[in-house]
């Protein structure tokens, strides 16, 4: 059986956790990270020598980086309607799968470390200030796409792209600071929690 490595409240590991029961395969999840085992322990660092969650194992496979796990899930599956062959339809995914990593993240991050974990060095009024505005201006651009070519990241149905947003999404709702009204992420939101995988793995109470 599968091995899902990292602890279930990591917003990369949630990610894996997601997809996995969205594509109804067993595996057996372990906690590793902040709170649990530490991933510098060297049983860890045999099966990830850079020390970071998630990782899976999939028998002899073993697979690093969150995004990276999810193309080899929908693969090992051959699940073209959430991660298409086509080389066209693929790169569509994967720039909103790399969105969401950087251009997204880059904001949500320092406030997410600042606001919900109290994070020393991250306490700065300005670092705050700065994140929300750059979080606030690519939650706007997303908010255009998904009002004009919505209701999906890529269109008329659920892909992969959608995990990795999706989740930042659930951040940003989760969270308590000033934020403008964006209807169509609101709604983009409530249909991606239509799924129960979703609301079990991210939406969960937990930004």
């Amino acid at each position: 059986m599968m091995k899902i490595l990292g602890r279930a409240n990591a917003i990369n590991v949630r990610k894996v956790l997601w997809l996995a029961d969205e594509l109804g395969l067993p595996y057996q999840q372990e906690d590793w990270g902040r709170g649990y085992r530490a991933t510098n322990e060297q049983e860890f660092l045999n099966i990830n020598p850079f020390g970071k969650v998630p990782v899976l194992c999939d028998e002899d496979v073993v697979v690093r980086e969150s995004n990276t796990i999810l193309r080899y899930l929908a693969r090992k599956t051959g699940r073209d309607d959430v991660y298409p062959s086509d080389l066209a339809g693929a790169a569509a995914i994967e720039a909103w799968m790399d969105w969401a990593s950087t251009d997204l993240y880059t904001g949500a991050r320092p406030v997410f470390l600042a606001l919900h974990m109290k994070t020393p060095g991250f306490q700065d009024t300005r670092v705050v200030e700065t994140g929300i505005y750059e979080w606030t201006r690519e939650m706007r651009c997303l908010d255009r796409h998904l009002a004009t070519k919505g209701p999906y990241v890529c269109g008329q149905r659920f892909t992969l792209g959608d995990i990795p947003v999706g989740s930042i999404i659930n951040r940003w709702f989760q969270m308590d600071f000033n934020k403008p009204e964006l209807a169509a992420v609101s709604s983009y939101y409530d249909l991606l929690s239509q799924r129960p995988a979703f609301m079990l793995h991210v939406r969960n109470g937990r930004p």
